[in-house]
Parts: C-alpha cells; structure tokens; sequence
C-alpha cells in the first residue's frame, strides 16, 4: 500500500535532503530563476525553494509552473515561499511560512497534502511548530545575512542543539551560511542547510551545488 501523499513528501524531505537551495532572482548576478533552477537540479539538488517578493501574481504563477514541471522530472521537492495559493494553484510539494505571513495552522487546514515549513528564530517558535501543523522549521539566522533587511541578532551555531531538542520535527539551517560552515553545523546536528547568495552568486552554481551536497554528506556520515 503507498504511503499518504503528505506521508511521502515528509519521507524524502526527512531522509534525503542535504543542500536546500533558494531561489533570489535579485542576488543571482544577472542570471534568472530558471536559470538558477536548471543549474542547481543539475548539481543534484532534491529540494528547492521560490522565493520572489516582486513578480506580479501571474508572473509568479508562470515561473512556478515551469518549476514544477522541472523538479517533476528531476525527482525534486518544489517548495514556494509565502504564497499558499500559488502553491496550490501549481501543485507544489510544500510552503514555506515566515513568522508574518499566514499562520501555519490555517495553511494545514487549506492544505492538508503539503509540506509546511515554518522559520523559527526563537526557541518557542521551534517548540510550536509541531502543534502549529508545521512539517518541518528552519532555525535561523545562523550567522549575519544581506538577504533579510533590519536584522540585528543572530543566533549562532550553538542554538541549533537547543531549538531542535525542543521538536519532534526535522529541521533546516540558514543565514549567511558558507561553505566553511558545514562541519561545525553538521557538529550540531544540522542535516539540512538552506542557503540563497552561496549558490546564486556562485561562478558555476551546479559545480558548487555538487560541492556543498558531497560536504554535507561527508560530514553528516562522521558525525553518525
């Protein structure tokens, strides 16, 4: 019998993601989304994330069918950022819900088959995320960051013990993370790592996708 289609997307999200790309037309050098896309799925990616908080509803739309349709073939997870009805509308895999967008409770309740991430940048919103309907949290900023505006603290490594050992919940990290970061988060417990300027204003980004995936793992397996 096959797993719930929820049940399923949690499965590979759980046990087969490493680098969690996010899309940042805005930072990427002059290269597009879909530029972005072809390359980080070429670099193995199993999950990736549009973000774009300028694009008109239906430019939107448009992307994230394209989105769709070449993660669909690349056998990746599509995740969009904020926008559960352009998220429905384009079968999407999941969301991801920042702390002012649309309670995850209601996102659940409209979208009962789809990953729901949720960010937690305090530990009570860590520990909530479970009851909230959240499939997964991300913690973070880890370290400083130019993609999010009018941050003045930053949670550091350290904290990723404490927030995960507050949920039952899988969890990713992000925020200004490099590619000398990796052992001392994988030393944390992070499996998971999300990151926006690391790829998108890499030279050759499915190069650098393929380096972070092997680091990743590499480290994930030392600390097993």
């Amino acid at each position: 019998m096959s797993l719930p289609i929820l049940q399923q997307r949690v499965e590979k999200f759980t046990h087969e993601i490493d680098i969690y790309p996010v899309s940042c037309e805005a930072l990427a050098n002059g290269r597009t989304d879909l530029e972005w896309l072809d390359a980080v799925l070429a670099g193995g990616a199993k999950i990736v994330q549009l973000r774009d908080k300028y694009c008109g509803d239906l430019e939107l739309y448009k992307k994230a069918l394209v989105f769709r349709e070449k993660t669909s073939k690349a056998g990746a997870l599509f995740i969009i950022n904020n926008r559960v009805d352009i998220a429905l509308a384009a079968k999407a895999d999941g969301i991801h819900l920042g702390n002012s967008d649309l309670p995850a409770q209601e996102a659940r309740r409209i979208a009962p088959d789809m990953i729901i991430g949720v960010s937690a940048n305090t530990m009570e919103q860590a520990s909530s995320a479970h009851e909230r309907g959240a499939s997964y949290f991300n913690i973070g900023p880890i370290y400083p960051t130019k993609t999010k505006k009018g941050l003045s603290s930053f949670l550091g490594a350290k904290k990723i013990q404490e927030f995960s050992s507050h949920s039952p919940l899988p969890f990713t990290v992000m925020g200004g993370i490099k590619l000398e970061h990796i052992q001392e988060l994988t030393a944390c417990g992070a499996q998971r790592i999300a990151v926006v300027t690391a790829l998108t204003q890499a030279k050759d980004i499915c190069s650098e996708t393929k380096k972070w995936t092997s680091k990743i793992q590499s480290y994930c397996q030392k600390q097993r």
